[in-house]
Parts: structure tokens; sequence; C-alpha cells
């Protein structure tokens, strides 16, 4: 890497990768979740991380970069711990408050390449980029909120409970 523009590349394509395995493992979130928020917070969130995958493509096609090619490996080590969670879990609502745990890790993984990247398009003056990348920044906030507001509404007083 030699300027600017093929770091925001590596960084595109690192997010690409990171949302392609997103797509594949929140299905098993869904699948472990026994509290219907929380099923239903990932579902909505496997959906909308499909759609930042399109999105990343058209950003892709737009700056005529092929965005496969990159492996995330943080997103990969990422859901490595969530899979080995879910495989020691015990209690359902254990289950729960681990997988809020598990998922808000990824949430703040995926926050911080984002906001490299809106950071990284304003500076290279790609504006509308920017923009695109902004609202996938805020879906990851968003999302990152809602899960906050449902541990601490109450799963995790369940899990408190359960000890």
């Amino acid at each position: 890497m030699k300027s600017l523009e093929d770091l925001f590349e590596h960084q595109l394509k690192d997010l690409y990768s990171a949302e392609s395995q997103l797509v594949v493992a929140l299905p098993k979130m869904v699948e472990n979740a026994t509290d219907k928020r929380l099923k239903q917070a990932f579902e909505n969130h496997l959906e909308e991380t499909k759609e930042q995958k399109n999105r990343l493509e058209k950003i892709c096609n737009t700056l005529q970069i092929t965005p496969s090619g990159e492996s995330c490996k943080a997103m990969k080590g990422l859901i490595k711990e969530a899979k080995s969670f879910i495989e020691e879990a015990e209690d359902e609502e254990i289950m729960d408050a681990g997988l809020i745990a598990e998922a808000q890790r990824v949430e703040h993984y995926e926050i911080s390449g984002y906001g490299t990247a809106v950071r990284y398009a304003k500076e290279l003056g790609h504006r509308d980029i920017a923009k695109k990348l902004q609202t996938t920044l805020d879906e990851e906030y968003d999302a990152d909120n809602k899960l906050d507001e449902l541990a601490e509404g109450r799963l995790n007083r369940k899990a408190i409970d359960q000890a």
C-alpha cells in the first residue's frame, strides 16, 4: 500500500469480507437466541447486513474495485469466539446475555471500520461514498444501541437471577 487510496481500497475490501462472514454467521445467532425480541433484533440485523454488503458492492463498483479478495481475520476471530460461547452456554438467559455481548463486539469492530472508511472517503474527496458509508455507520450504531437496550432492559437481569 503506497497511498491513502490503496489503504481505503483495503478497508473497503476488509469491510466487505466482514459483512459477508456476518451474513453467514447471524442465522446461528438467530437460532440460538431464546428471547423473542433478541431473536427479532438479530433477524432484522441480518437483513440490514445484506443491504450493507450490497451497498459496499455498489461503492466498489463506483470506484472500479473488486470487493472480494480480502479475508477479514478480525471478523473471523469474533465469529469463532461467538461459536465457542454458544457451545459453552448452558442456560437460556446466559445464552441471550452472552449473545448480546458477542454481537456487540462485532458491532464495535464494524463501527471502528466504517468510521475509518468514512474519514478516508472524505479526505479523498469521495463525498457521495462517504455519505453511503455514513449511512452504514449510523446503522451499526443503531444496532449496538438496540442491543444495549435489550441487555439493560431485562436480559442481563434475567441472567443475574440464574446465579
